[in-house]
């Protein structure tokens, strides 16, 4: 059987990366696009057997060029996406809204057989958002252009190499304090992410046309719980301040003057709701494809590199 082409945007973030693995494994040959490929396309080759992979460097606009991408291709993904705004070109606007409408409608021109596009869980709820809103109207111009598509709405994605559970136990191994934003009663429901790779292999698999699917994992885990366990698998105690929201404000609006801010104020707001199941979209439990890692069992593998010692501290342990 020939292998399926599947061509993805956003092949170098984590996820991408995860998600190239996956595919090539499955006998998909996968074209790895990234807007460096002097910087990103070293690693992006070695994710897959040769001959299943093809790194291409494109910029997000270059209409002609995506153009003749998709051409060759049965199966679009777009992992696209930025936590914040930088410079005049990386802005929700740009990255989430424009290049989503702007792939879907090559796509459908292109007649590829299969669309998919990773958004974000809760982005209806938060309408203060600059985030949210992108994301949301994204979503409505894909749906527009492309009426088979499948939306991918998953809650915080978390592995060993993501920008979640990593950069706080960064923070939490050198800080004496931790700030609680909203008493940390924000609920999520964090999927790792190889379940994610495997929802989206899933839905290639089954064929599934036309679905919002809310990706989430198996527990229902709150913010304040979350750092908690953390604490635990470095082993470290710190002061869990409940931080009030006129000393957030100010406190974020100094953070995301950093190139790499820890919080911004737009993420603030985000964290007024629960990124939990809305119970409007299918998830993909309702697929029958249930996500089975456990949080703290699978940062445990790696949160070793966190505490006192090391990697040495598993041998400690050992003996």
């Amino acid at each position: 059987m020939k292998p399926k082409k599947c061509l993805i945007f956003g092949a170098s973030g984590f996820i991408g990366r995860h998600l190239v693995r996956k595919l090539t494994k499955n006998n998909f040959k996968v074209t790895a696009v990234t807007r460096n490929v002097h910087q990103k396309g070293y690693l992006l080759r070695t994710q897959g057997n040769p001959g299943y992979i093809e790194v291409v460097e494109c910029n997000l606009f270059d209409k002609d060029k995506i153009s003749n991408l998709i051409k060759d291709a049965d199966i679009c993904i777009n992992l696209v996406g930025i936590l914040f705004q930088k410079r005049k070109v990386d802005t929700f606007e740009n990255i989430h809204e424009k290049f989503p409408n702007l792939l879907s409608i090559l796509c459908k021109e292109n007649n590829v057989n299969k669309f998919i596009h990773l958004s974000a869980l809760g982005v209806e709820k938060a309408e203060d958002s600059l985030y949210a809103k992108s994301k949301l109207n994204g979503e409505l111009s894909i749906k527009k252009n492309f009426k088979k598509a499948n939306i991918l709405r998953p809650s915080v994605v978390y592995s060993v190499d993501d920008n979640f559970t990593t950069n706080f136990m960064t923070i939490l191994g050198i800080s004496p304090i931790f700030p609680l934003y909203y008493n940390g009663d924000t609920l999520f429901r964090p999927i790792h992410v190889s379940d994610l790779t495997e929802i989206i292999y899933q839905v290639i698999s089954k064929n599934i046309e036309s679905e919002t699917i809310e990706c989430i994992g198996p527990e229902e885990i709150s913010f304040k719980e979350i750092i908690k366990k953390l604490l635990r698998l470095i082993g470290k105690k710190r002061f869990l301040f409940p931080m009030p929201l006129f000393l957030a404000k100010i406190s974020t609006f100094f953070l995301e003057l950093f190139p790499k801010p820890l919080i911004t104020q737009d993420q603030l707001k985000l964290l007024k709701y629960s990124n939990i199941p809305s119970g409007k979209y299918k998830t993909n439990y309702d697929l029958n494809i249930p996500s089975v890692a456990n949080f703290e069992n699978e940062v445990n593998k790696y949160a070793y590199m966190w505490k006192d010692g090391g990697q040495f501290s598993k041998l400690y342990k050992e003996n």
